[in-house]
């Protein structure tokens, strides 16, 4: 053998070494997978609905960028809103951006108006309870319980 020149207590000494490291580097990736799956953010990522073309792209940072088909005939226009989630009541809130419209509408060179957006924005800047399930994302208006399903992009 060429581990430890035949020497068990050398190899006995290198064999709990590599016992404890592996040990160590089991519990750490264990740990970062339990700390992410509890705090990571579950409605992150690009969502587009089954209804529409209307589409969610949620950020970590609470913002989201709805795509709205139906604002200017052949083009979709792209709104930014703040969101805040409760993770343990499952409850998202979808809200205006103050004086964000405004400056869209503006660049827009009057295709649109910040009441086209604000109207085509009415569905979704309210609270939600949500439920996410295999790829699959429902909110749930909270006041009169209807419902938008979205896939996972």
């Amino acid at each position: 053998m060429l581990i430890a020149k035949n020497n068990e207590a050398e190899r006995s000494k290198l064999w709990r070494i590599v016992i404890t490291v592996s040990s160590v580097v089991i519990v750490a990736i264990a740990v970062f997978f339990l700390v992410r799956m509890f705090t990571s953010n579950p409605l992150e990522g690009a969502w587009m609905s089954e209804g529409s073309e209307l589409t969610l792209d949620i950020k970590d940072n609470e913002r989201v960028t709805v795509t709205l088909p139906d604002v200017v005939e052949q083009q979709a226009v792209e709104v930014e809103l703040q969101y805040s989630l409760d993770r343990d009541g499952k409850i998202v809130t979808f809200k205006e951006i103050p004086g964000a419209l405004a400056d869209q509408a503006d660049k827009s060179g009057g295709q649109y108006t910040e009441e086209n957006l604000r109207s085509a924005l009415t569905n979704l800047t309210t609270t939600f309870s949500y439920s996410v399930d295999q790829g699959q994302l429902t909110l749930t208006e909270r006041e009169y319980g209807e419902q938008m399903i979205f896939d996972r992009q």
